[in-house]
C-alpha cells in the first residue's frame, strides 16, 4: 500500500472504517482487476492530498468476502464513502479524480 492508504480486512473493517472519527473512502478491488489498477494511483493521490481529513482504505474482495457481500459489491472497482458508520455515497468503475472528490467533499467540513 502507498503511504497514506491503509489495507482493511473483514476483521478490521468495523474499527478502521465504521468507527472512524473522520470520513473513510474505501476502494474495493482485486489483484486481477485491470480497472482497479487504473484507478489505484488516483486513490493514492487523494489519500495524500486529504490526509488527516479523509481516511483512505483498500479492501481486497477476494481475500475478504464478508464485507463486500454485506454492502452488495457486484462490480469492482467500487469506491464507497463512509461517515459516522454509514455509507454516504458510492462510485462503481473508473472515474475522474474530480468525480471522486465531489463525492466526499461535502462530508469533510471546512474544505
Amino acid at each position: 500500500m502507498a503511504g497514506n492508504v491503509i489495507e482493511v480486512t473483514d476483521a478490521t473493517f468495523q474499527t478502521e472504517v465504521l468507527n472512524s472519527p473522520i470520513p473513510v473512502l474505501v476502494d474495493f478491488w482485486a489483484i486481477w482487476c485491470a480497472p482497479c489498477r487504473v484507478i489505484a494511483p488516483t486513490v493514492e493521490q487523494i489519500a495524500e492530498e486529504y490526509a488527516g481529513r479523509l481516511k483512505v482504505a483498500k479492501m481486497n474482495v477476494d481475500e475478504n468476502p464478508m464485507t463486500p457481500a454485506r454492502y452488495g459489491i457486484k462490480g469492482i472497482p467500487t469506491l464507497i464513502l463512509f461517515k459516522d458508520g454509514e455509507e454516504k455515497d458510492r462510485i462503481i468503475g473508473v472515474t475522474a479524480k474530480e468525480n471522486i472528490v465531489r463525492m466526499f467533499a461535502p462530508y469533510l467540513g471546512g474544505v
